[in-house]
């Protein structure tokens, strides 16, 4: 079958190389695409995502048989909707279900009403109540936008003066809505299920690196690097995350006649009391993505085909256990703020090989040559026996990569190998 692939990010160069693989693909489009997704099938740049009834057009004129979203926004904007009354087979959730990652305050109070763990809050459309209630409770304290925010919309704020730095900036837009929780403690994980409105499927963890420096210092980003699996993550907490967590948010959503279909990631934090949902994106991960797809041994396609028709009774998702994956982040000097586009990046194919990959993200061709073109611009991913193992791997193919102009953490995947490295004495 034909396939649509929406994005043009890191995250859609890894589904692109995953789906293009499996014998259902005939041919694979991506709209808009970048350099790295046209290796594995037809670019769209003109195909204007945001018009509905024109992706709709294309679909029908070049005999799509599924659609893919890769990234929230359009999610949010309901393509799934549009697609699907148009009688277009698409995995995504609908609108009404993409506001699990469209509003953190609907997930809150979803939380509250299902009795899924998480932690305490309070909601806010105006400065000086948001102020008062964090000066009442005192820092640290975590304040997010409502809305979508790329992942830079949080401030853990460890001072009250920080707190109310951050509520004073998102207030300056109208009509602001912001979300003030109780800071958790413990370490993170992230938790991926295939859902399709009843049933769900794990579908991997992976461990984010949102901090932009070393040692988780400095501004939240998008994600400057994951490994996977995070064994942190283990099989009781996993089932933990699928009984009190996944399978309640599922019941909430069919109750409130929206029912989930598509990738439930939670974002976790693994308290003393358990897993506790800090939370929800509606889609693949980035960076995420670009660990999960190197390690599943399954076809991706027959999967998604089911969950979009509502029904993965008898899927079945297998990854290789024994294998690890890891993926970092190179960025534009600047970023998650101003950054300057069309730096020349060379050696993109000298760091490939057996087991390596590099995903691109913000990047462009322009007389033959491949430049930045965005924040976070490469994601240089490895695949191998260990996560000490994949994280050598993958700093070597970072430096085989000539851009002055770019910058990476270099401590991803910092918890396991030092977990590793006590375990082998």
């Amino acid at each position: 079958m034909n396939i649509l692939l929406i994005g043009s990010g890191g995250r859609e160069h890894a589904l692109a190389w995953r789906l293009a693989k499996s014998p259902l693909c005939t041919r694979l489009f991506t709209a808009p695409g970048n350099p790295g997704t046209a290796r594995h099938g037809t670019n769209l740049p003109d195909l204007k995502v945001t018009d509905h009834a024109a992706v709709a057009a294309f679909c029908a004129a070049e005999s799509i048989g599924l659609v893919v979203v890769g990234p929230e926004a359009p999610l949010v904007a309901g393509l799934v909707d549009d697609l699907k009354i148009a009688g277009i087979r698409t995995f995504g959730p609908t609108r009404d279900a993409a506001r699990l990652e469209g509003s953190k305050g609907f997930t809150k109070d979803l939380c509250a009403a299902c009795g899924i763990p998480t932690a305490a809050f309070a909601r806010f459309t105006a400065l000086e109540p948001a102020l008062a209630y964090v000066r009442q409770q005192g820092a640290p304290i975590v304040v997010k936008a409502d809305g979508l925010a790329a992942g830079k919309g949080v401030t853990v704020a460890e001072t009250l003066d920080q707190a109310e730095d951050a509520l004073a900036s998102l207030f300056e837009e109208t009509g602001a809505e912001v979300v003030v929780e109780e800071c958790l403690f413990g370490e993170e994980a992230s938790f991926f299920a295939l859902c399709d409105g009843t049933r769900a499927i794990p579908l991997g963890t992976a461990q984010d690196h949102k901090r932009v420096f070393d040692g988780d210092r400095g501004p939240n980003t998008g994600g400057m690097g994951a490994y996977s699996p995070a064994r942190v993550v283990t099989p009781e907490i996993e089932a933990r995350v699928m009984a009190e967590i996944i399978m309640p948010t599922l019941a909430g959503m069919r109750a409130r006649g929206c029912p989930f279909t598509g990738i439930l990631y939670a974002g976790l934090m693994l308290t003393a009391d358990g897993p506790k949902l800090i939370e929800y994106n509606t889609r693949f991960g980035d960076p995420e993505a670009q660990v999960l797809m190197p390690r599943l041994a399954s076809d991706l396609v027959p999967a998604l085909l089911s969950a979009s028709e509502g029904d993965l009774s008898g899927v079945t998702l297998e990854f290789d256990a024994h294998r690890a994956a890891l993926t970092v982040v190179m960025a534009a000097a600047g970023y998650p703020g101003a950054v300057v586009r069309g730096s020349v990046i060379r050696g993109v194919e000298a760091a490939e090989g057996e087991g390596v990959f590099v995903f691109q993200a913000g990047t462009r061709a322009e007389g033959g040559q491949l430049l930045a073109d965005g924040g976070r611009v490469l994601a240089v991913t490895a695949l191998g026996d260990s996560v000490t193992h994949v994280q050598d791997r993958a700093y070597a193919a970072v430096a085989r990569i000539d851009w002055p102009e770019g910058f990476c953490r270099r401590d991803i995947g910092f918890r396991e190998v030092a977990r590793e490295a006590a375990e082998q004495g």
